[in-house]
């Protein structure tokens, strides 16, 4: 609340207490992502005039290392890689210039843990969930998300043509994510699949022969393939339920920016923006079949 409002909200109150006793006059959150926000207007969300972490910076956070194809050669600021490209067009539909992005680290699962952030948004292939929003708000979503599994050429899994064929074999995903998900309620496999702080240490896990397979999210596993000698895609997972899983940029559970990074986000999708990144930077998918 800025002071110089104070004296004709209490002027206001005062007016309304004595015209009707029974009315409230407590101020009323109107801005963006606010309890009572009707939506990010162009003074809420004036170009470059947010109130950020850092006055006149936008703070983004990522994971370290920060994995292709994702963002490229571990360098969040390069704008090269689908969500370093992403941030900077989110940035840019704010009205902050990329001299004007900072970059933070953030450990994955602290993105989405209680508490406040130092951050005003971050994204790390983080997806929209119930669960998570008790927690953290989230933007619209970014990108649509597809789960697949990689393998060694000649393993079990490999050959595996469903979603049964896996049940039997050594699974392993990164801890806090929808993969794991993927293994525990749609895999149900026989035996508990092993969890990784980071994909870096899945990956080598695969290459050591210590699991049969992992489960990631597809463009992640296209890179992997590339990464792990005579690794391959099975295949994805089908979509389940009627809501699409999506990757959404974090902030803060109370941010005053949530409604303005979601119209930023909604704005690079209508006009485009969106699915060019994805084409330029994201492996088309086209010819992994569906597991079922």
């Amino acid at each position: 609340m800025r002071l110089v409002n104070r004296p004709t909200r209490l002027t206001t109150c005062a007016a309304a207490l004595l015209l009707a006793a029974a009315a409230g006059c407590a101020p009323q959150d109107a801005s963006p992502g606010g309890a009572h926000a009707s939506g990010p207007g162009k003074e809420s969300c004036e170009p470059g005039k947010l109130p950020t972490v850092a006055a006149g910076k936008l703070t983004v956070g990522t994971d370290k290392p920060a994995y292709a194809p994702w963002f490229v050669d571990d360098d969040p600021a390069s704008g090269k890689g689908f969500e370093s490209a992403v941030a900077y067009a989110v940035a840019g539909q704010l009205g902050y210039a990329k001299g004007a992005v900072a970059w933070q680290t953030v450990p994955f699962n602290n993105a989405f843990a209680p508490g406040a952030k130092k951050f005003d948004f971050d994204l790390n292939q983080i997806s929209i969930s119930a669960a998570r929003r008790q927690a953290v708000a989230f933007s619209a979503g970014y990108y649509d998300v597809r789960q697949a599994i990689v393998a060694l050429k000649g393993s079990k899994a490999a050959g595996a043509k469903g979603i049964a064929a896996l049940r039997d074999v050594r699974l392993g995903a990164q801890v806090g994510t929808t993969s794991l998900d993927v293994i525990n309620d749609t895999i149900r496999p026989t035996q508990r699949p092993a969890v990784f702080q980071k994909n870096d240490y899945a990956k080598s896990a695969l290459k050591n022969g210590q699991v049969d397979a992992i489960v990631i999210d597809l463009p992640t596993a296209f890179y992997m393939t590339s990464e792990v000698k005579d690794a391959k895609v099975v295949g994805q997972f089908p979509a389940t339920g009627t809501a699409k899983e999506q990757f959404g940029m974090v902030l803060d559970k109370e941010s005053r920016l949530t409604g303005c990074v979601t119209a930023a986000v909604e704005a690079l999708r209508k006009n485009g923006t969106l699915a060019a990144l994805e084409k330029k930077w994201l492996t088309d998918a086209v010819a992994v079949p569906v597991l079922s």
